[in-house]
């Protein structure tokens, strides 16, 4: 007597198996048949635009890069954190990690530019539609809940090993934040003022510029922020799919169980976080200070 397919089918709990995870391979499979050239496209911009921010990164000599950089950060917070920034880099330079550094400092920044180009648009359309917002929330929830190296594998399918793949899923992963700051930010501007933008026969897209964006860059800041650091840490991550930088340092030392590869790697992250960290901060907060300057002077 054959066996029903449906019991064939139950899970050990005896319910029905609900095929979720072959529905989700099916779609995966269709998508990369159907939109293999757009894949492919995408895949050479990213490409190219890595090489190029890379070779921006690692082409020039160490001590003009972290003078640099050590310039940013004294422009973002001063010279404390200029100098820290400085003697941070030496240690990247002195451990033998510069140029995996670079190559992950060129991920997170791309990675994050197009998290942030997808992810403001997203919070200011939510901002000021609440059916978009409830749409995108559930969407959010699961997109910041699911474990960061199942993003891998759909990528890996669609654009093979590499750092494209790197870059996708350090995307997907990290630009939620940047949707809900930003939503959060403009909704927190105070309505009156809004109302007077309106009175004074200012257009929706000038008060959004000039009014909505300004007093709400604190929030939106801090979203930054964010998503720079998830992107940092999924970079990381993502050295287990070819991606380069100090993510395969960081597998190579577990591979190889090499503890000390695996701590000069780990440091130089450290380095790295504590510097984007400290500055996209700063530039928060110098936006703050600016709000609170500008609404004392209306007063």
């Amino acid at each position: 007597m054959t066996t029903p397919i449906l019991a064939l089918q139950s899970t050990d709990q005896g319910v029905p198996r609900l095929p979720l995870g072959d529905w989700v391979d099916s779609a995966i499979s269709w998508v990369t048949s159907t939109f293999g050239g757009l894949f492919d496209a995408v895949k050479s911009v990213l490409e190219g635009a890595y090489d190029g921010l890379d070779t921006v990164l690692s082409g020039p000599p160490f001590w003009f890069v972290a003078v640099a950089l050590a310039l940013v950060a004294l422009f973002a917070k001063g010279w404390k954190l200029a100098v820290g920034t400085l003697v941070g880099l030496v240690v990247i330079a002195g451990v033998n990690q510069w140029g995996n550094a670079m190559d992950t400092l060129a991920l997170v920044i791309l990675a994050s530019a197009v998290a942030l180009v997808l992810a403001i648009p997203l919070g200011i359309w939510a901002a000021r539609n609440d059916g978009v917002s409830r749409v995108l929330r559930p969407v959010l929830d699961f997109m910041q809940t699911m474990p960061a190296f199942v993003y891998l594998i759909p990528t890996v399918v669609i654009f093979r090993v590499g750092v494209v793949p790197g870059i996708v899923a350090t995307v997907i992963f990290a630009m939620a934040p940047g949707v809900r700051f930003t939503e959060l930010g403009l909704r927190q501007v105070d309505r009156e003022v809004v109302e007077a933008g309106h009175a004074f026969g200012s257009s929706e897209g000038r008060i959004l510029r000039q009014i909505q964006l300004p007093l709400a860059m604190p929030t939106i800041m801090a979203g930054v922020n964010q998503v720079i650091m998830l992107s940092l840490s999924m970079v990381v991550i993502s050295g287990m799919v070819g991606a380069a930088g100090l993510g395969g340092a960081v597998v190579q030392a577990l591979q190889r169980v090499n503890v000390s590869l695996g701590f000069e790697a780990g440091l130089s992250v450290v380095i790295l976080a504590m510097f984007l960290d400290r500055v996209t901060s700063a530039f928060g907060t110098r936006s703050k200070t600016a709000r609170a300057v500008a609404a004392a002077g209306k007063a």
